[in-house]
């Protein structure tokens, strides 16, 4: 349908929802939350993690706004009562096709819509994650085995999928056969194949991952372990000559192992095929344009050992128009490595209790992730009160 021929209001909604997405392309939002309120319609966008307030939209504007994205995203437009979801691409106007994701959900005041920006082009380098270089030279060196089981825990958001995708750079596609089971796929990688689970269909996790078996594979990336049928078939097929990278919603290397024990797979397969569990968070970066010093008024204490005394110089975020009055830019990752040896296997086995692991930990001396989140406060990356927040 041309422009011009479109209805007021439906003209309205075009330019809203493209005057919208383009905002948020240029702030580097993830997500754009439309809200219907009683009096006003809000928007807020997802920036590095954190909600921030945008100009409201017209009252009478929301409703063709939501129809407007549920044609594109093809749901049904006269189902108001229900949640839908679905995905669109945008390109008029545009330097480059957006790929979004669009869900909405009925609430006392209309419906609420989020729409997810898929940025496809934004893959991020396995040099850029944030890792220390011991970490990224161990890390590489497990995921460019032969066979194996990687698996990356933390919270939804903690940038898990990404580190994953970020490991598939480093594996040369044209010599190997990378397969991937996701829901949703997060970015287009157009040297693998790439398969999307939808349960409705039949097509689970579990059954996707029977048939990738069936398809040569040496590489298979599993979006999520999300249930004991999944894991078992996933740390089978790491025993028997595949590497599988996957993610599972732990806060912790030690949390993921023992909910691998607890979902009932035998021990002594977890011990074999798990080669080194990677726990994450991502922390925001302070903006350089508005950053300060300050001292710490107080020591900082992990546990019993005090990690920076009072005094310590720290920066503190301040707010400006370059981070949309945030303080912060941008994100970067914080990371607890374990790699198995004889000692974690022997645990694993006999179904240890956490502590034990834990005092493994400390032999080894792996630092925590709030070790590793205050290293970064050192290095003046980030500020206490981030690193304080995705570790507690």
């Amino acid at each position: 349908m041309a422009r011009e021929s479109l209805a007021p209001a439906e003209l309205d909604a075009v330019q809203v929802l493209d005057d919208m997405v383009r905002r948020a392309m240029q702030a580097g939002a993830s997500d754009v939350h439309v809200e219907p309120k009683r009096d006003f319609v809000q928007v807020r966008f997802r920036i590095d993690g954190a909600m921030v307030e945008q100009r409201s939209i017209p009252w009478e504007v929301a409703p063709q706004l939501v129809s407007r994205v549920k044609v594109l995203a093809r749901m049904d437009i006269t189902e108001r009562r229900l949640p839908q979801d679905g995905q669109f691409t945008l390109e008029a106007g545009f330097p480059a096709r957006v790929h979004l994701r669009a869900s909405t959900f009925p609430c006392s005041q209309g419906e609420k819509l989020v729409l997810r920006i898929l940025h496809g082009q934004n893959l991020i380098s396995f040099d850029k994650l944030g890792m220390d270089l011991r970490t990224m030279q161990r890390v590489r060196d497990i995921a460019l085995r032969p066979q194996g089981f990687l698996i990356t825990c933390g919270p939804t958001g903690s940038g898990k999928t990404s580190t994953l995708y970020a490991f598939l750079q480093l594996i040369d596609t044209a010599r190997v056969n990378v397969v991937t089971l996701e829901d949703p796929i997060e970015i287009e990688l157009f040297t693998i194949t790439q398969g999307q689970a939808n349960v409705r269909t039949g097509f689970t996790f579990a059954a996707g991952l029977r048939a990738i078996l069936r398809q040569d594979p040496d590489v298979i990336l599993v979006g999520e372990m999300r249930d004991a049928e999944t894991a078992g078939i996933a740390l089978q097929a790491a025993l028997t000559g595949h590497m599988v990278m996957s993610t599972l919603h732990t806060s912790d290397p030690v949390e993921t192992i023992v909910r691998l024990v607890d979902l009932g797979i035998e021990p002594w397969i977890i011990a074999n095929a798990l080669n080194a569990v990677l726990a994450q968070r991502l922390v925001r970066v302070v903006c350089p344009s508005c950053r300060e010093q300050v001292r710490l008024e107080d020591d900082l204490w992990d546990g019993d050992e005090v990690l920076l005394p009072s005094g310590s110089l720290v920066v503190r975020p301040r707010g400006c128009d370059a981070c949309h009055k945030t303080g912060y830019r941008g994100r970067t990752g914080v990371f607890e490595f374990l790699e198995m040896d004889d000692d974690v296997r022997e645990l694993i086995k006999r179904k240890a209790a956490p502590p034990e692991y834990k005092e493994i930990l400390r032999k080894r001396r792996i630092p925590s992730l709030r070790r590793v989140g205050f290293e970064k406060v050192q290095a003046g990356v980030t500020t206490v009160d981030e690193v304080i927040r995705v570790t507690t």
